[in-house]
C-alpha cells in the first residue's frame, strides 16, 4: 500500500486530479439525454473534480503538518499488542539485561554509530506500559557524552519531548529538528546533556486522551508519566527522579499537566504554545465519565487555583498572533495563578504562530532553560 505520508501519495493524488480533470473538459460537450440527465451528469463530474481536489490539499497539509504518519492512524485501526523485548548488545547503553517494556523498533538514519561520540545517536524504540497496557513508539536521542569515556558510568537527566495532536513522532526529528537544535546547544555549551526521549501523546489513535486517565478507558496519564520514564530507567543511564516535559501545543498541555501530577518524577516542564484548560470535543469524547471533579484535577489553572502549588518550574511560550482559546490570555490567566513553591517563566514571540517555525524558536532556549533546572 502506498505509503500516507511521502511523496508517492501526493504525486498519485496530483495525478487522479488531472486525469479526472481532463476527463471533465473531453466529456463535457458530449453528455447526452434529456436536459435535467445531462445537468446532473455535468454536476457529477464538476462534483468528482472537487473530490480529487480537496484529497490532494489535504495529503499536503498532512505532509506539511505530520497529523497522521500512517493510514491505521487515520483511520483508527492501530495495534496495541504487548511485543517481546530483545536483549541489548554489551556496553551499547551501559545495562545488559532484558526489559520487557522495551523493543527495538528499527534503526534510524539521523546520525552514523561512528559519528556517536560526537553527534550523539537517535534510537528507534517500542515502549509498552506495564501499568496502563499501551504501547507506543519513541524515538530517543542519546548526546555524544553519552558514549564518550568520560561519562561511562553518568547518569543523565532526561526529558520527554511530546508532539501535538495528533502528531507523528517522526516530526520531531524531521521537521522541528529537535536533535539537532539541541546539539547546537550542546556544542556551545548552553545547554548540558540530557537523554531526550520523543514521542507523541496519541497514545489511543485516533481518540484525543488529552494525556488523561479515561475512566474505564485509556489511562494515557499513566503511560505517559510513569510507564515511559520507568521503561526508559529501566533500559539507559537516566536519573529516575530527574525528568523535565516539553511538548508542543497539546503537548504542552501535557507536559505541565504531567508536571504538576507528577512532581515526584518530573521537576521542570516546557510549554510551547500549550494551553492550561481541559478541552471536550468530537475527538475527546467523554474523558472524566461525567465527573466534574475528574475534569477539575485535569486543568492545571483549577490546580493552582483551588491546590497547593507542585514544586515545579514551567517555561511556557507563546507567539504573538496566536488566538483562540489557547492564546496569550489563557497564558496570562496561567501564570496569574502561579505562587511558591511553583515558579513559572514566559516567553513571548513576536509575530509568531502555532506552527513548527515558531516552535524551533523557542526550543533551543527551553532545552537550555531544561538542563539548567535538571542538572541544578
Amino acid at each position: 500500500m502506498v505509503p500516507l505520508l511521502g511523496w508517492q501519495f501526493e504525486t498519485l493524488l496530483a495525478g487522479l486530479l488531472v486525469v479526472v480533470m481532463a476527463a471533465t473538459l473531453l466529456l463535457w460537450p458530449r453528455v447526452v439525454g434529456p436536459r435535467v440527465l445531462r445537468g446532473a451528469q455535468r454536476v457529477g463530474m464538476v462534483l468528482v473534480c472537487q473530490v480529487a481536489a480537496v484529497l490532494l490539499v489535504g495529503a499536503a497539509v498532512n505532509n506539511y503538518g505530520y497529523f497522521y504518519g500512517t493510514w491505521s492512524d487515520l483511520f483508527g485501526t492501530g495495534s496495541q499488542q504487548v511485543v517481546a523485548a530483545p536483549q541489548w548488545p554489551q556496553g551499547h547503553f551501559g545495562r545488559t539485561m532484558v526489559v520487557p517494556a522495551v523493543t527495538v523498533a528499527k534503526p534510524t538514519p539521523w546520525s552514523p554509530a561512528s559519528a556517536a561520540t560526537v553527534r550523539g545517536k537517535v534510537e528507534s524504540l517500542r515502549i509498552h506500559g506495564a501499568r496502563s497496557g499501551l504501547t507506543e513508539d519513541a524515538l530517543i536521542y542519546l548526546p555524544p557524552q553519552y558514549f564518550q569515556p568520560a561519562y561511562a558510568h553518568h547518569q543523565f537527566p532526561a526529558v520527554e519531548m511530546l508532539t501535538g495532536y495528533p502528531g507523528v513522532t517522526a516530526s520531531l526529528v524531521s521537521r522541528l529538528h529537535v536533535p539537532e537544535l539541541y546539539l547546537a546547544e550542546l556544542t556551545h555549551h548552553r545547554a548540558a546533556p540530557m537523554v531526550v526521549v520523543m514521542l507523541r501523546p496519541t497514545v489511543a489513535p485516533p481518540r484525543d486522551t488529552e494525556c488523561t486517565d479515561v475512566p474505564a478507558g485509556p489511562q494515557a496519564l499513566t503511560y505517559l508519566s510513569q510507564d515511559v520514564p520507568t521503561a526508559v530507567d529501566g533500559l539507559l543511564r537516566v536519573r529516575p527522579l530527574d525528568w523535565g516535559a516539553m511538548g508542543e501545543s497539546t503537548g504542552g498541555y501535557c507536559a505541565v499537566k504531567e508536571a504538576m501530577l507528577h512532581s515526584d518524577v518530573f521537576r521542570a516542564a516546557v510549554s510551547l504554545s500549550g494551553y492550561y484548560h481541559t478541552l471536550e470535543d468530537p475527538t475527546t469524547g467523554n474523558l472524566w465519565g461525567g465527573s466534574q471533579v475528574l475534569r477539575n484535577l485535569n486543568s492545571p489553572e483549577w490546580l493552582l487555583a483551588h491546590q497547593p502549588a507542585p514544586p515545579v518550574s514551567v517555561l511556557a511560550s507563546i507567539g504573538q498572533a496566536e488566538g483562540g482559546l489557547g492564546g496569550f490570555s489563557d497564558l496570562r490567566r496561567f501564570l496569574s495563578l502561579v505562587r511558591p513553591p511553583m515558579t513559572a517563566s514566559s516567553i513571548i514571540v513576536p509575530g509568531g504562530g502555532h506552527n513548527y517555525a515558531n516552535w524551533a524558536r523557542v526550543l533551543p532556549t527551553g532545552f537550555d532553560w531544561l538542563s539548567a533546572r535538571l542538572h541544578a
